[in-house]
C-alpha cells in the first residue's frame, strides 16, 4: 500500500508555506525573483531532509509555465518595436553577438568534468533566467544547475549594475522618471492571462512547438499585445509570483547531495565564466552606442546580461532611454528562448555524434 495522503498532503503544504515564508524575506532583503529563489531554497530543503521524494502534479507546472509565458510575451509593444527598427541593424547584431557569447562561455563551462554541452550552455545563456529554467529539463540540460548559475550571474548583475551605471558611466540618480507599469486591474490582468495561457498553451501543443507550456502562450500573448488588444495588461503580480514559486519548487526538491557537490566543484569556473560575459556584452554595449549614436549608458543598460526589471529601473531612475533599453532586452529574450530548443537539439546531436 502506498503513503496514507494525509502524511503526503501534510508533507507538500509545509514546503509550500516554506516557500512562501522564504519569498517574503527574499523579497525584503531586495533579491531579483524572490518567490523563484524562495521556492528553490525550500525545495531544496525538503529534498535534504527527507528521502521520501515529492512530486509537483504535471498540470501545476504546466500552468505556472504558462504564467511566466504570458509574462514575458507581454513585454513586447509597438513602442518596443519602433525602437528596434529605427536600429535594427545593429541592435541584431549585439544580439547575435551576446548569443555567441553565451554559446562560449556555455561550452567552456564543458572543462568542468560532469557538465554536458546543453547544461553548459543553458547556464550561461545571457537572457530570460526563469524562462531557460522552465525549459532546461525538458530539453536535456540538468535544471539545477542551470538555475543556481543563471540565478547567480543575475544576483551579480542586480548587486554591481547600479555602482558601474554610476561610477563608469555617470548615471545620475534621481534624474529620470518613474517607470510607467501596465495597467492596475487586476482581474481584467488575470483574464488575458488565463485566456492567452490556455489558449497558448493548446495552440503550442497543436504546432508542436517544444516547451508548448511557455513558448505557446509567450507568443500569443505577444501577438494579442502587438494587435492593441491587450490595452496594457499584464500578468498580475501575485499570478506571476506564484508561478515563480512553483518553478523554484520543482528544482528545489530535485537536488541531491551529489548535485551540491557537482554545483559546488563548478562555482569558480562559473564565476569566473560569468564575469567574462558581462564584462564583453559591456563590450558590445559600447558597439551599440557608437553603431546607433545611443549613449554610452543605454548602450551599457541594453546590453547587460540578466536582470531585466532591475536594468528598467536603473534605467528610469538615471534618465536613461528606458525605450531603447527595453527594445533591446526584450528582443535578446525572445531570440534566446526561441532558439534554445534549437541549439538544445544541435548540441545533443553533436554530443552523440
Amino acid at each position: 500500500m502506498g503513503e496514507p495522503r494525509g502524511p503526503r498532503l501534510l508533507d507538500a503544504v509545509a514546503t509550500a508555506a516554506g516557500a512562501v515564508a522564504a519569498s517574503f524575506l527574499f523579497g525584503a532583503l531586495g533579491l531579483p525573483s524572490p518567490a523563484l529563489f524562495g521556492g528553490l531554497l525550500a525545495g531544496l530543503v525538503r529534498a535534504l531532509a527527507f528521502r521520501r521524494r515529492l512530486a509537483i502534479p504535471a498540470p501545476v507546472t504546466a500552468s505556472a509555465q504558462a504564467v511566466i509565458g504570458v509574462a514575458m510575451g507581454a513585454l513586447v509593444d509597438l513602442d518596443t518595436l519602433r525602437a528596434v527598427a529605427a536600429n535594427w541593424l545593429p541592435v541584431l547584431l549585439v544580439t547575435v553577438g551576446t548569443l555567441g557569447l553565451s554559446l562560449a562561455t556555455g561550452q567552456a563551462l564543458r572543462l568542468q568534468r560532469g557538465i554536458t554541452p546543453v547544461t553548459g550552455v543553458f547556464a550561461m545563456i545571457a537572457g530570460g533566467a526563469s524562462g531557460i529554467i522552465v525549459m532546461a529539463r525538458e530539453l536535456g540540460a540538468d535544471e539545477r544547475m542551470v538555475a543556481v548559475l543563471q540565478y547567480l550571474r543575475v544576483l551579480l548583475i542586480v548587486v554591481l549594475m547600479p555602482v558601474v551605471a554610476t561610477t563608469v558611466y555617470g548615471a545620475a540618480p534621481g534624474s529620470g522618471t518613474a517607470a510607467g507599469g501596465a495597467t492596475s486591474d487586476w482581474s481584467a490582468g488575470l483574464l488575458f492571462t488565463v485566456g492567452c495561457g490556455v489558449v497558448g498553451l493548446l495552440l503550442g501543443r497543436l504546432a508542436r512547438l517544444p516547451v508548448a507550456a511557455l513558448l505557446g502562450p509567450m507568443i500569443l500573448a505577444a501577438v494579442v499585445d502587438l494587435g492593441g488588444l491587450a490595452h496594457g495588461l499584464a500578468v498580475p503580480p501575485f499570478v506571476q509570483s506564484a508561478a515563480f514559486l512553483v518553478v523554484g519548487l520543482q528544482v528545489g526538491i530535485s537536488f541531491t547531495r551529489a548535485s551540491l557537490r557537482t554545483i559546488g566543484r563548478v562555482l569558480p569556473l562559473a564565476l569566473a565564466l560569468i564575469v567574462v560575459l558581462v564584462l564583453a556584452s559591456a563590450g558590445l554595449g559600447a558597439v551599440l552606442a557608437a553603431a546607433t549614436g545611443a549613449s554610452a549608458l543605454d548602450g551599457y543598460l541594453a546590453t547587460t546580461p540578466g536582470g531585466l526589471y532591475a536594468v528598467l529601473a536603473t534605467a528610469a531612475d538615471s534618465g536613461a532611454d528606458a525605450t531603447f533599453v527595453l527594445a533591446v532586452q526584450v528582443l535578446r529574450l525572445f531570440v534566446m528562448l526561441l532558439t534554445a530548443p534549437l541549439v538544445a537539439r544541435v548540441l545533443r546531436r553533436s554530443g552523440s555524434g
